[in-house]
């Protein structure tokens, strides 16, 4: 059995969505995980939860076990929770994303999509996700950003300065070569509580 199939496998049958999966130099086998997450009614309010580091053990033996038995090698196991940065593989990842900020890295260059300021060669955009209802219900994705420069801290901004217009690009998933929540630090969002890790050591 493939190690996807495993470990996705023994994740989802513990109740965790499955997030990455990385080998490292060394040896080391890292599986990120989630709690599944459902989308609120209309009109209610999301609370976010958070994988603990107990969690993250249980699923850590789970797979211990689960890999010594298809033979799979490795050196050392870690299972952790999603970081800032937790990748967006699926449209539900999007969905429960709407309206945080994202790294997005097209397959392709912009090209002639391109308007404005936009370069044409231009192929990682930093900016707010949207989602975008078509006429005919289809559902699509958006990012929107500004260009003006970053304020450092303690800088003053003018207030007659005026800020470059929004822009906004539509793209599909199947463009995307990656997307990522920016790791933007926040005390109210996502990643408050710290993310929890837990590792097995190395394999006897």
């Amino acid at each position: 059995m493939a190690l996807q199939e495993i470990v996705e496998q023994t994740v989802t049958g513990l109740g965790y969505d499955l997030v990455e999966i990385e080998r490292s130099a060394g040896g080391l086998l890292r599986i990120t995980i989630d709690l599944p997450w459902t989308q609120p009614a209309l009109g209610a309010v999301a609370v976010e939860q958070f994988v603990n580091v107990e969690d993250c053990e249980k699923v850590t033996r789970q797979l211990q076990f689960a890999l010594e038995v298809d033979g799979v090698e490795y050196k050392r196991l870690e299972v952790s929770s999603p970081g800032i940065d937790r990748p967006l593989r699926h449209v539900q990842d999007f969905e429960r994303f709407v309206g945080h900020v994202v790294d997005l890295t097209l397959k392709a260059p912009i090209g002639a999509a391109a308007s404005g300021s936009v370069n044409a060669n231009r192929k990682k955009f930093r900016g707010t996700l949207e989602k975008v209802l078509a006429a005919d219900g289809v559902v699509g994705w958006q990012i929107v950003w500004s260009d003006a420069p970053e304020v450092k801290p303690g800088q003053k901004v003018s207030k007659k300065r005026v800020p470059p217009p929004l822009q906004a690009m539509g793209f599909a998933l199947d463009e995307l070569r990656e997307a990522r929540l920016a790791p933007i630090v926040s005390f109210k969002g996502r990643g408050t509580p710290g993310d929890a890790v837990a590792g097995s050591g190395d394999l006897a």
